[in-house]
């Protein structure tokens, strides 16, 4: 009897589901509106999954067909205007860098976390991978001093104090700065800015790591280093842990402050440790962004493997474009302007 009568009510148990799960799903989209809204927004894709999952059973149930379809509408629609302009972007990125990229360069994007007890896998991965430039996120106390072994391969290099017990952020690079005063900190070490030299160019390299969102800090630090964003030069690129979502407006509004291009197809990089790292891969939050513009030309960009941290690596390619040459002034004179 306690059966029959649980069979009987579940089609209304994940009607009522499905409909809760879509509020903040909907809402997540208003995040222009208020911060509040964004911070729903950032878990788009895990409350559309859920949606799609308690509304997909009720299409085969008399009775609740309209609210299932509509659901299960509903949720596919967000999870596929969410993760295929991304894809579109990638391979359209990639076409360009194939046609007019020639010298390559490597950027590694990590959040090394403030009391991570393996620094010898971090030192592992950077030797492996040889990255021109390392921006690093959660740079402690205990950091500063363990990022000392790599001195003598990353010789210039911020690391800018720590305001907090998680510190503050880093860059360290191979390739020389543009000058000595090239590079510095703001908003209490959240945010490096160096001009590195790559081969004949140079580019400023940010890093970047926000707060968390509404009801913390986040909406306010964006507006704080929005002019410093907006003095970015015109090829650079910014990488961090943004505690936000690529599809955000937290995202949007970095972008839009520097006139950079979020780089699409990273996948998601934070989850707790305790997640083994598989599930992490496809379940965590993509919260470690990378963005780019001027004459950086996408090459690829990918996650690494774990090394100890709550966040995944991530190592981009990239080659520059050649800049181009001054159109050639041709002298007219004008017939009798001479004698």
């Amino acid at each position: 009897m306690t059966t029959g009568r649980t069979a009987s009510a579940l089609p209304a148990i994940l009607a009522i589901g499905a409909v809760l799960v879509s509020v903040p799903l909907v809402a997540g989209y208003w995040g222009r509106l208020h911060p509040a809204f964004d911070s729903m927004g950032h878990f788009r894709l895990h409350l559309a999954v859920l949606v799609t999952l308690l509304s997909a059973p009720l299409v085969f149930v008399k009775g609740w067909r309209q609210i299932g379809l509509a659901g299960t509408v509903l949720g596919i629609a967000a999870v596929s205007a969410t993760l295929l302009p991304g894809h579109t972007g990638a391979g359209a990125a990639r076409a360009e860098a194939t046609e007019t990229s020639s010298a390559r360069y490597r950027l590694l994007q990590l959040n090394l976390r403030y009391d991570n007890a393996t620094p010898k896998r971090v030192f592992s991965l950077i030797g492996r991978t040889k990255p021109d430039v390392v921006t690093l996120n959660e740079v402690s106390r205990m950091w500063v001093k363990e990022l000392k072994f790599l001195e003598a391969t990353y010789p210039y290099r911020v690391i800018c104090p720590p305001p907090a017990r998680i510190g503050g952020v880093a860059i360290l690079s191979r390739r020389p700065f543009a000058n000595p005063a090239g590079y510095a900190c703001y908003d209490r070490g959240s945010m490096a800015v160096a001009t590195v030299r790559l081969g004949a160019e140079t580019v400023e390299i940010g890093a970047l790591h926000l707060g968390w969102p509404w009801p913390f800090e986040q909406d306010r630090q964006v507006g704080r280093i929005t002019p410093v964003l907006d003095r970015l030069g015109g090829t650079a690129i910014l990488a961090g842990d943004l505690n936000a979502a690529p599809w955000s407006v937290t995202a949007h509004r970095v972008a839009e402050a520097g006139r950079l291009d979020l780089m699409p197809g990273i996948g998601p990089t934070w989850m707790k440790p305790i997640v083994p790292e598989g599930i992490r891969r496809i379940v965590g939050l993509p919260i470690d962004n990378i963005f780019a513009k001027g004459r950086i030309v996408p090459l690829s960009v990918e996650r690494l493997q774990d090394v100890g941290s709550d966040h995944l690596p991530v190592l981009f390619e990239f080659g520059i474009r050649p800049a181009p040459e001054p159109a050639e002034v041709i002298e007219v004179k004008l017939a009798g302007s001479e004698g």
